[in-house]
Order: structure tokens, then sequence, then C-alpha cells
């Protein structure tokens, strides 16, 4: 069990997963968390994250450090989002090894699991066919990184754990138009749509594909339980057990916003796969579960964009 002296570095803690774990581990009264900006440490570069662990030495350390973006800057850098994740983990997990950490987690992605994968995703299915082709760069570093965790585990007993959360949305979140995941896409569009009295807007595709949503702080909620409740070779699924419709997010968005205007789908636009929803029965069974319901969440991300405007981007 982290006690509250413990030294816990999150990588990555300037991010929206990452600030969000940082937020929670202050919440429940950890006070020692190291964090580093990519200023003050470039964690591609393997002599730097090394003197860095020899110099703080600390007991913890999650790392949601990674180069993310979504389907258009997946799709247009592969080589990027492939090389500096693998980097990235690689020096990260390596350095905590040869320091002896007390535990580490990683963080990796729902992407990881097959295309044509059987749902809901259970951890098994890992590794049992190709990953979609727009994401598969960031698909293929994720996927070694939780290995390379369970290898340590399995060959030296080392203390490496791995999470695979659902779709995540949240405070901090990227709200730049050519770069962010669908509910900051869909918040932006919808608030244009308000300010400027549009009498409608465009959701691509049918609306019929299903989708799994996590807020963030319950992320960070449910890495602090890990840490301190699993030991173990197999990655854990984290998300929320409920699934949601686009169109009905659509809607749902639109009603946080205040946009009274109709919603017209495109057929004519792809709709990506039909369903993706992790099984998260091994966490649940734990004892753990998301505290933020999909309707809060949204609320609060529109707050939050409210707030800080151009800054989101």
């Amino acid at each position: 069990m982290m006690q509250p002296d413990d030294k816990i570095y999150v990588a990555g803690g300037n991010g929206l997963v990452g600030s969000a774990i940082v937020r929670q581990l202050r919440k429940q009264g950890y006070h020692h968390i190291v964090l580093r900006s990519h200023q003050k440490l470039e964690l591609t570069r393997q002599a730097d994250v090394e003197c860095f662990f020899e110099a703080e030495k600390p007991d913890y350390v999650i790392d949601a450090a990674a180069l993310v973006g979504g389907i258009r800057a997946n799709a247009a850098a592969p080589a990027d989002f492939l090389y500096i994740n693998m980097q990235i983990q690689n020096n990260l997990i390596h350095a905590a090894f040869r320091q002896g950490v007390k535990k580490f987690l990683f963080l990796g992605s729902a992407c990881m699991y097959p295309k044509f994968c059987e749902q809901p995703m259970r951890e098994e299915f890992l590794l049992t066919g190709l990953p979609e082709r727009t994401n598969e760069g960031y698909a293929l570093a994720k996927v070694c990184g939780s290995r390379l965790c369970s290898y340590l585990y399995k060959q030296h007993g080392a203390p490496f754990i791995s999470a695979i959360p659902a779709n995540t949305y949240g405070v901090n979140d990227c709200f730049d138009p050519s770069n962010s995941h669908v509910i900051p896409a869909l918040i932006m569009k919808y608030h244009r749509a308000k300010e400027e009295h549009l009498p409608s807007v465009e959701l691509w595709g049918t609306g019929k594909p299903l989708r799994e949503f996590i807020y963030a702080d319950d992320i960070g909620d449910g890495c602090i339980f890990l840490l301190n409740h699993y030991e173990g070779e197999e990655p854990v699924n984290m998300g929320t057990g409920e699934e949601i419709s686009m169109s009905d997010l659509s809607r749902l968005i639109g009603e946080v916003v205040g946009y009274q205007g109709e919603i017209v789908t495109d057929p004519s636009k792809p709709d990506g796969m039909m369903r993706r929803m992790l099984d998260s029965s091994r966490l649940l069974n734990m004892g753990w579960a998301p505290k933020v319901s999909l309707r809060e969440g949204l609320t609060r991300l529109y707050q939050w964009y409210l707030e800080n405007g151009p800054a989101c981007k």
C-alpha cells in the first residue's frame, strides 16, 4: 500500500490523464508528488531519464506520458506515434526497473485491441488480431509497453502492472480543431452552432456506433486503486461498463451546451468500429467503481471550456 510520504512520479503529469491522476493523489492525501514538464525532462532521451531516476529515486511511478492525437494526426504520422511512444515508455520502464521502484503502472489504450475484436473486449483478447490501421503505430507502441511490464513481472517478479482505460475525456482535454477527440470536437461544434444560431449541425456517420467513455478523474482514482490493490502479469481494463450511441452522445452534448437546433447524421461519412467497449469486470470485481456519470462529466468539461477558451487548445 502506498503511504502519504511515498515519492510518486507521474510522467505526463500535465496532460489530460496525468493531471487527473495528480488531482486524485492530492485529494487522497499523497503529498510527495514528483512532476517534470517536457521542457525540464525529455523522456525520449534515455540518459536524461536514467539521471532523473538516479537523482529522484521515486518509490512509485505512473506512466501517463505519451504522444497522443486524433485519427487525422495518427494516420498522418504513424512513424512518430510508434517511435516517440516506444522511446518514452522503454526509457521509463527500464530506468524504473533498474532503480527498483516499489511499483510501476503503465497506462495503455483501448485501441490496443484488434479492430475486429469480440465485444465487450476482455484482457485476453489482446494480440488476437490486427489493430485499426488509422492508429496502428500508437496501438503497437502501447501493446509493447504493456507486454514489457508483463514480462518483467513474469521473468523477474517485478511489480510492474498496466491498465487499459476506455475512451477518456475531462478537464485539460485537447480542443484543437485539427487534433481533438470526439467529445471535445462535438463540444466545440455545438458551442459554435449555439453562438451563431445555426439551425442544424452535421454528425458524421449514421450515429449508430456505440462507445464507452470514462472521466479522467475516475481514471486517476482507478490508478491509485490498482497501485494499492493489484499485482499481476495481466493488464486490467478500466471502464464504466456503460455505452452510448454516437447519436445519443451528440444529443446529450447538445443539451449540456444548450444547443437547440437539429442534429443531422451524414451516412456517407465513415462510422468506424460499430461497437467498442471494455469488459472491466476484473477491476469492478476488485471493488473499484467509477464515480462520475457521463452527463456530470460533460457538464464539468463544458464549464472548463467556457472558462479557459483559447487556452484549451
